[in-house]
């Protein structure tokens, strides 16, 4: 049977890997999100003390200058002995607690570029600091942070197809036992996947570009 043959009949594997993916991309963004949002808000409103701040500096500091591959590594055989925790739950674990760290960065920025007016204003007018983040400042800084989010949509896409190194079973596994199904053929295959991978990202950012072109406002860029 040749390649092209094994492809069409193995297809289906890949698709079923492709879902793994994206479930473990959906899982490890919301995680993200949550937790680079929260200490986010913390850094820029919470309490100034180094009891606070410190620790988050220091959990950002360690989860973006560790190798992706090494905190797949640290989360899964390293928690093996503590917990009983799948190669896919360490791998959510792992890449959405690296995410939030950059996620906080770009919220930071992002409520950052929000004039500093706002929030003085807001106060001005009675609003606690809490319901003036969250219906002045925050519907702005999201607006803000679109742009900077789609790269790193684009980022963990990809970071995804390292979740393999612990046994979790996506696309990038998948194409590694057909490949050795057929004793070779990893040009053919890798560049199906590679294709199966730039689909994802292309309609990801599109639909990104998308929601920044229709929440935009006076005032903020267009892309």
């Amino acid at each position: 049977m040749g390649i092209y043959e094994v492809l069409v009949r193995d297809f289906p594997f890949l698709l079923k890997g492709l879902g793994v993916a994206l479930i473990l991309l959906a899982a490890l963004l919301v995680i993200g999100f949550v937790l680079g949002l929260a200490m986010c808000l913390i850094q820029l409103y919470g309490p100034r003390t180094r009891l606070v701040q410190w620790p988050l500096i220091a959990y950002e500091r360690v989860f973006r200058g560790i190798p992706i591959i090494i905190m797949l590594f640290i989360f899964y055989y390293g928690l093996a002995g503590l917990l009983d925790i799948t190669s896919f739950a360490a791998a959510i674990l792992a890449l959405g607690f690296r995410s939030a760290a950059y996620q906080s960065q770009i919220f930071r920025s992002a409520f950052q570029s929000v004039p500093t007016g706002q929030m003085t204003a807001a106060r001005a007018m009675g609003m606690s600091k809490t319901r003036a983040i969250r219906y002045i400042l925050f519907p702005q800084a999201m607006r803000y942070a679109i742009g900077p989010w789609t790269n790193e949509f684009s980022s963990e896409i990809k970071e995804t197809s390292l979740a393999y190194v612990i046994g979790v079973v996506e696309l990038t596994r998948q194409a590694h036992y057909i490949i050795s199904s057929t004793q070779g053929n990893v040009l053919i295959v890798f560049a199906v996947v590679a294709l199966m991978y730039f689909i994802v990202n292309k309609s990801g950012n599109s639909l990104l570009y998308g929601l920044e072109r229709k929440l935009a406002v006076p005032g903020f860029g267009k892309r």
